[in-house]
């Protein structure tokens, strides 16, 4: 096996020490909730059978047994509403994998659902002010779900931006349950990526009318699935696989097919099977060394930036202090070896026809940029997500050698031959504070832009802007401030794309700096975005004016402004964050309590209050 590169052994090296205090109470805890076993055992007469008084008489009669031959009982939470194109096809999978539980000799029981929200409905909308915080509900309806404290293991059933992410910090508060996360996989290929990008930049220059533009989005997300670009809900799947909660090669199988019912029949299996068997309990399996295999696919699939938050909380719920730095330190030794939309015109599809998860595992681990040994729901060692997972003729599943070879080198590479000698994402910075950027779809001549500020409080002031084409014929770094989660959320700021676009097309040195999200597909332009400290908590940002001089380098990492540091010091804060009168409406006064609690950006954005560590963790440039 190919000795762990330098780098990344001193980073996690890094993140083992800083995290050893906090790691330790955490294993502490959870073991003592795996020695103290599933309380259905201890549960009074009355409890429990309030907790089968709705099952068949078959599992009430094996659910009454409380001894040690007692079969193990199965908690499915599930995040299924047909609303949502990638969460549709969930209204089936409870009874299957009930069945198939009961198969591998253990009981099943649906213990709750969580909310799913599509940030593709709610761009440009009110709504998107509690996108994020949703994550956070997730976790805690997932905990609401395995509360009863009636389960030896638990599937997951999750998919897209914040359902995730959400799910996987709920399992780890229950981290001595064996834990398996079941995907729905993409829907088919619709219209390509580039062409919808082109509809969608038509319509924002007035060339395209509205029908033209509908018509394109509707060609593009058009079934039951995933959506299939490489935004946040795939860049969720890459990363569950190569944290080895996913069985090898389910990611991208597509719903509605034999393999995909296979997958999930197997995955069912599993979880009884570590049940049976005393297998580790995912608080076990996530530990500092996955967490960093985490990190290097991220980077090397040009993946979400949404992740840049995601996974520091999605850390810290296991004990792991997880910083940026530690992500910017990954970066200039993690190669780019895919390229799928934005930062290419394949999708998801053609990834995973080229050699998908399989190949980019076993790429890395012979460049010696993941950690082989770790835990995976089928065992010690990453070795296995080198497979993938084939359908017999009697429809069950097994699991084959992947690919030793890229089907398809306009979207897959191997590490000696990649798109970049870097992942595309940098830490930004400098005066305005630490940001992070997505480089990867930006061309090189676009990588730093130095150019006058136009100062936005609100993101549909710059559309307004755009249209009274008050923007055209400008070189400038539009700052939108007042976007964090402290202020109204944090939304993606996504509608804004087309626009920029537009600009950068037409020859205008554009990029945008902000305390908000972009997105998970965030393209082109060049965005300095979850910059912290935010706006709304005093961050230099809320000082800055029209016609500052901003540089946004991201090639050397920085962030800056071209004031006086003693006036820009002493310069009032001008703008606001929303009034609490304003951001009322679309649910958005529930959260309030949430805007008041929440974390920085760097620290996840959480409104959790886990412990962090005392020692310092600088961002190397």
């Amino acid at each position: 096996m190919t000795a762990v590169s330098p780098t990344v052994a001193d980073v996690t090296a890094r993140l083992i020490e800083r995290s050893a205090a906090t790691r330790a109470d955490y294993l502490a805890r959870i073991e003592a909730a795996r020695v103290a076993g599933p309380a259905r055992g201890r549960l009074a007469c009355s409890n429990l059978a309030h907790g089968f008084a709705a099952s068949t008489a078959p599992t009430k009669a094996e659910l009454k047994v409380i001894t040690p031959a007692a079969k193990p009982n199965v908690a499915i939470v599930t995040s299924y509403n047909d609303m949502l194109s990638a969460h549709a096809p969930y209204e089936t999978y409870p009874p299957l994998l009930k069945a198939a539980v009961m198969r591998a000799g253990g009981l099943a029981q649906v213990a709750g659902g969580v909310p799913a929200m599509c940030d593709g409905i709610t761009q440009g909308r009110d709504g998107m002010q509690v996108s994020l915080f949703s994550r956070d509900v997730i976790a805690m309806s997932a905990g609401i779900a395995l509360s009863h404290d009636m389960f030896d293991a638990a599937l997951m059933l999750g998919v897209c931006d914040k359902i995730v992410p959400g799910l996987l910090i709920g399992a780890l508060s229950f981290g001595h349950l064996p834990t398996v996360f079941v995907p729905a996989g993409p829907m088919s290929s619709g219209l390509p990526n580039k062409e919808k990008a082109r509809v969608r930049q038509r319509y924002a220059a007035g060339e395209a009318t509205r029908e033209e533009l509908l018509e394109a989005e509707a060609a593009s997300y058009h079934s039951r699935g995933t959506c299939t670009f490489y935004g946040t809900a795939n860049s969720n799947q890459l990363l569950m696989e190569v944290l080895g909660l996913h069985l090898p090669g389910s990611s991208f199988a597509s719903p509605d097919t034999l393999l995909r019912a296979a997958l999930n029949r197997a995955a069912a299996a599993r979880a009884t099977e570590l049940a049976l068997t005393g297998g580790p309990g995912i608080g076990e399996m996530i530990d500092e060394k996955s967490i960093i295999n985490a990190c290097v696919a991220l980077l090397a699939s040009g993946g979400s930036t949404n992740h840049t938050m995601h996974l520091v909380a999605i850390a810290r719920a296991a004990g792991i202090q997880l910083t940026w730095a530690d992500l910017s330190d990954l970066s200039p030794v993690v190669p780019l070896l895919t390229r799928m939309y934005p930062n290419g015109s394949a999708d998801v599809n053609h990834f995973h026809a080229a050699g998908g998860v399989s190949f980019l595992v076993r790429t890395l681990l012979e460049a010696g940029l993941l950690h082989e040994d770790v835990t995976t729901i089928l065992g010690p060692g990453l070795s296995a997500y080198t497979q993938e997972s084939r359908l017999t003729r009697d429809g069950e599943i097994e699991l084959v050698e992947g690919a030793p070879v890229s089907g398809d080198l306009d979207v897959l590479r191997p590490a000696e031959d990649p798109f970049s000698p870097d992942g595309g994402l940098r830490v930004l910075t400098g005066d305005l504070g630490t940001a992070v950027i997505k480089t990867s779809a930006v061309a090189p001549e676009h990588r730093v832009v130095s150019a006058p500020a136009i100062v936005f409080d609100d993101q549909a002031d710059f559309l307004t802007a755009f249209s009274e084409k008050r923007l055209d014929g400008r070189d400038f770094v539009a700052v939108i401030r007042y976007q964090g989660p402290a202020a109204n959320g944090m939304p993606e700021l996504h509608k804004l794309t087309p626009a920029l676009g537009v600009m950068q097309d037409r020859g205008q040195h554009v990029a945008i700096v902000t305390d908000g999200r972009m997105s998970g597909a965030s393209g082109k332009v060049p965005a300095a975005i979850h910059l912290t400290p935010e706006a709304a908590l005093g961050g230099p940002l809320a000082r800055v004016q029209d016609g500052d001089l901003i540089t946004v380098d991201a090639v050397a990492g920085t962030l800056s402004i071209d004031v006086d540091p003693d006036e820009f010091a002493h310069r009032p804060t001008t703008g606001r964050a929303p009034l609490d009168a304003e951001w009322r409406g679309t649910g958005r006064e529930l959260f309030s309590a949430f805007r008041a609690t929440v974390g920085s950006a760097d620290t996840g954005a959480s409104v959790f209050q886990f412990a962090a560590s005392s020692q310092e963790s600088p961002v190397h440039v």
